[in-house]
């Protein structure tokens, strides 16, 4: 780790200056805001979700099923992969914190078939939930990571040999026709008080005819363009497009800013996520999915919004329904 070039001063480094908040942000203020969330946070009744059956999904073409927040399944070229997986209780290390909306979390380990692999973007709650990796240790071969994320694996039970980390550019050939890289994100990581004692990252799966971006969490910055140029076009970006506000505009994109950042990526198509689970910021839980598909649709960029749990072919399924507007 130390020998990275994006470890400095003790932790891990962003490629632009990024501080967490804003220069401007009162923390007191901010603490004020949370403690009184407004009520839009949340979707008022249980969400409509698709409960797909996991191991029996279509199989002539690539499939992927969103679980809502940052959590999805892909079945592509005879590989099963689970990214970000969290299906615990709340994604806090505080019990009653950050408890998932109503009717989103149907799914546990036990849907799934055995996995290839399980990718692992970041050390975040949100993005890797410790009762889920009790349980997906069990079902998975591999674990694909970033630089010390894996101490946390160990930790848990995850034998050494079945853990893959990554720093930044660095690509692994998976088989004879996949390859996984690591990229950069603009973020930050740690389960604690402590920051940046583990790497975060983005990552981008060749397998087959198939190019995929998966985006992890980032604020906006010239490294989607970047990633582009070197490793585009992508047939589908996932990136975030939620839990963003003005105090902290650097390592969370705004909407507008995600589909800004998709079209850097010169990407196809985009899954926004991010959305639709958890309330870690003060918008309203669906503000973000208006925002994207209005900018969207005045840049040209096309989007799929699937419902929770709704298996979609790539390139083939083109879901559009706005099913949040009664949600």
């Amino acid at each position: 780790m130390m020998q990275s070039p994006n470890y400095k001063k003790g932790s891990f480094q962003n490629l632009s200056p990024t501080p967490v908040m804003a220069e401007d942000a009162s923390f007191w203020k901010t603490l004020k805001d949370f403690l009184n969330k407004p009520k839009n946070v949340r979707p008022d009744k249980p969400l409509p979700i698709v409960k797909a059956d996991l191991k029996n999904l279509p199989d002539d073409a690539p499939v992927i099923v969103w679980f809502g927040h940052s959590s999805y399944f892909l079945q592509i070229n005879g590989k099963k992969i689970l990214v970000d997986p969290v299906f615990g209780k709340n994604a806090s290390p505080i019990p009653f914190m950050i408890k998932p909306f109503n009717g989103t979390n149907v799914f546990s380990i036990a849907d799934f078939p055995d996995l290839d692999m399980v990718i692992l973007t970041h050390d975040h709650y949100d993005h890797m939930d410790y009762p889920t990796m009790l349980q997906v240790k069990h079902k998975t071969r591999h674990f694909y990571t970033t630089l010390g994320v894996g101490s946390h694996l160990e930790y848990w039970g995850v034998a050494p040999e079945n853990i893959t980390e990554f720093d930044w550019w660095e690509s692994k050939q998976i088989d004879d026709d996949t390859t996984l890289t690591a990229a950069p994100g603009r973020h930050f990581s740690g389960r604690g008080l402590k920051r940046g004692e583990t790497l975060w990252a983005s990552f981008i799966l060749r397998t087959g005819n198939f190019n995929l971006y998966l985006g992890g969490d980032s604020g906006y910055d010239f490294h989607f363009k970047k990633i582009g140029e070197t490793y585009g076009p992508f047939d589908l970006a996932i990136l975030e497009s939620g839990q963003y506000n003005k105090n902290w505009p650097h390592i969370h994109m705004m909407p507008e800013e995600t589909v800004q950042a998709a079209i850097d990526l010169n990407a196809k198509l985009l899954l926004p996520v991010h959305w639709g689970k958890f309330d870690l910021a003060l918008h309203p839980w669906d503000e973000p999915i208006k925002r994207v598909l209005k900018h969207a649709a005045t840049l040209g960029l096309k989007i799929i919004t699937p419902m929770i749990g709704e298996p979609v072919r790539i390139g083939i399924d083109f879901p559009e329904k706005q099913w949040w507007v009664n949600g």
